[in-house]
C-alpha cells in the first residue's frame, strides 16, 4: 500500500515541528504501536501490565522524536506509514523487552549482583567469577575478568582490549548464561 495524502501530510506537518501535527500523529498510531506492544510482549510469553504497554509506548514514540524526527526523515515511502512504524515499534520493543529481561533473570544461588546502571550488573562474588571465568575463550575471559573484577566501563574493555564497544554486553550476557547452564546440569 502506497503512502496515502493524510500520512503525507501528517509526515510534513510533524517534521516542520507542528505541534498539532505531533498530536495527530500520536492519536493515529498510538491503537498500532499499542497493538506491536501486546504482540511482541504474547510471542515471547511475556506478562506485561498496562504500566509496561505505557512505558513501553512512550519508548517507541521517544524513539520516533529523537533526532528530530530522524525516524520519519529516513521513511522512504515504499509501503504505508502503518507498516514503517509497526516494523520500528518492533524493533524498539523487541529490543527493551530483551534487556529487561536479561536484567530480570535471576542468577543462581549464591551469586549476589550488585546494580550499577540499568545496562550494567557487577557480580561481587568474586569465587563465582573465577568460576565463570573456566572454559571460556581467553577473550571472553578478559571481559569478564575486567568487568566484573577490575571495575571496567565497557568503553575501558573495548579500547583496551580492541573489541566493538557493543560487544561487550552480549559477551557478559553470554558468560552468565554459561554458568546457568552450567548450574542447572
Amino acid at each position: 500500500m502506497a503512502l496515502t495524502n493524510i500520512d503525507r501530510d501528517l509526515l510534513k506537518r510533524c517534521i516542520a515541528g507542528d505541534p498539532s501535527g505531533w498530536k495527530d500523529f500520536v492519536d493515529r498510531f498510538l491503537p498500532l504501536v499499542i497493538h506491536v506492544v501486546q504482540h511482541s510482549a504474547t510471542s515471547r510469553s511475556l506478562r506485561i501490565s498496562s504500566s509496561d504497554i505505557d512505558d513501553f509506548c512512550a519508548d517507541v514514540f521517544l524513539a520516533v522524536l529523537a533526532s528530530d524526527y530522524a525516524v520519519l526523515r529516513n521513511f522512504r515511502g515504499q509501503s504505508s506509514l502503518a507498516t514503517y512504524l509497526a516494523v520500528v515499534a518492533r524493533r524498539v520493543v523487541v529490543r527493551e523487552m530483551s534487556r529487561r529481561r536479561m536484567v530480570e533473570q535471576p542468577l543462581p544461588d549464591g551469586m549476589q549482583v550488585h546494580a550499577e546502571s540499568k545496562d550494567q550488573q557487577r557480580i561481587e562474588n568474586r569465587d563465582e567469577v573465577h568460576r565463570m571465568l573456566e572454559g571460556l575463550p581467553e577473550t571472553e575471559a578478559q571481559i569478564v575478568r575486567q568487568f566484573h573484577l577490575e571495575g571496567r566501563s565497557y568503553r575501558e574493555i573495548s579500547s583496551g582490549l580492541g573489541v566493538p564497544e557493543n560487544s561487550i554486553g552480549p559477551t557478559l550476557t553470554r558468560a552468565h548464561a554459561k554458568i546457568r547452564h552450567r548450574h542447572e546440569v
